[in-house]
């Protein structure tokens, strides 16, 4: 790396840097206000203090499973090192925190496709599924800027043939990034259209494609078939296709994101989860809890409306910007 790309990727950093903080104020405002409350006027992390927590971390969405797990953890510490002041609360909580995501952390699947050499005769293929509303075309538009922008060749599938909106939004996020879109239009077979996608994927020697799907159907069952007949008929093309089944959930509904989450996982093999709108919500919490519960790893989240806003987890960096005062 030269001096000049040094510098370039270190203001890259410094601007996400900067994004993430600002995208979770809201959490990190509601996050600290109810720690405050959880250790005013108490010096030593007691039951009283620990009672508090566990309010304060259902409060944020964290979920109440995954609440219970952090405290046992905290109090675990507490009883080994006898004496634990309000004062490490935080520090302590931020350990614990990173410790429980490191579980479901994952530094394979389509995060590291720009690690991936160029043409290598296969294309990387990412099923999006996510009720309508989530953000998940946006999401698309976002991941295909990030690879495009990266030298990588992607081509988009418009196979959410259910909702005129979605095909049109997807085609203008293609004609905006400047990669093509596979379409054959409203009210025609999802397979079909993934189908194309993949069989052009591979054709102009394509380093990923993305298949956007419908967001819902009438009930689980139809919902189960088409995804899974749209995996059959990728598979065609190319035989261990999908590679990633992503998964976008809207984070600003806390504990109905959760919900949802576990509908697709019923549905088909979500392998990985992107969360949105983590910018205007306080309930960025979630993104704990939720990888927590389902032990799927989350691979992006959203903090803003820029193309670079959709950026990739890291635990420790989400974490520590959370705990930034």
């Amino acid at each position: 790396m030269g001096l000049f790309d040094f510098f370039k990727k270190d203001k890259e950093n410094k601007e996400q840097q900067q994004a993430l903080d600002e995208g979770l104020q809201k959490t990190k405002t509601s996050f600290f206000d109810q720690l405050s409350k959880a250790v005013a006027g108490r010096s030593t992390v007691d039951e009283v203090v620990l009672d508090d927590l566990e309010t304060m971390l259902v409060h944020a969405d964290v979920g109440i499973d995954t609440t219970v797990k952090v405290i046992e953890r905290i109090e675990k510490r507490v009883a080994r090192d006898k004496y634990v002041s309000t004062g490490d609360l935080d520090r302590i909580l931020r350990e614990e925190i990173v410790s429980l995501l490191d579980a479901n952390s994952s530094a394979t699947g389509s995060r590291a496709i720009l690690d991936r050499p160029d043409n290598t005769g296969s294309p990387f293929v990412i099923m999006v599924v996510g009720v309508n509303g989530v953000g998940k075309t946006t999401t698309i538009g976002k991941l295909a800027h990030r690879f495009h922008s990266a030298g990588k060749k992607v081509v988009l599938g418009a196979a959410d043939t259910f909702r005129a909106a979605a095909v049109d939004q997807l085609i203008i996020w293609g004609e905006r990034v400047g990669v093509p879109v596979i379409s054959h239009g409203m009210n025609t077979d999802p397979a079909a259209v993934a189908f194309d996608a993949v069989q052009k994927g591979v054709e102009m020697g394509a380093d990923v494609v993305i298949i956007d799907t419908a967001g819902r159907l009438h009930n689980k069952v139809n919902l189960m078939n088409e995804l899974s007949k749209i995996k059959r008929v990728m598979q065609k093309v190319i035989p261990d296709a999908p590679h990633e089944v992503l998964l976008v959930l809207d984070g600003s509904t806390g504990q109905n994101a959760y919900l949802q989450a576990q509908e697709f996982t019923k549905a088909t093999d979500v392998s990985a989860l992107a969360i949105t709108k983590l910018d205007g919500t306080a309930k960025g919490g979630v993104v704990i809890g939720i990888s927590a519960q389902l032990q799927v790893p989350v691979r992006y989240i959203g903090v803003g409306e820029k193309m670079t806003d959709l950026q990739l987890f890291d635990r420790t960096t989400f974490v520590n910007s959370l705990f930034k005062k």
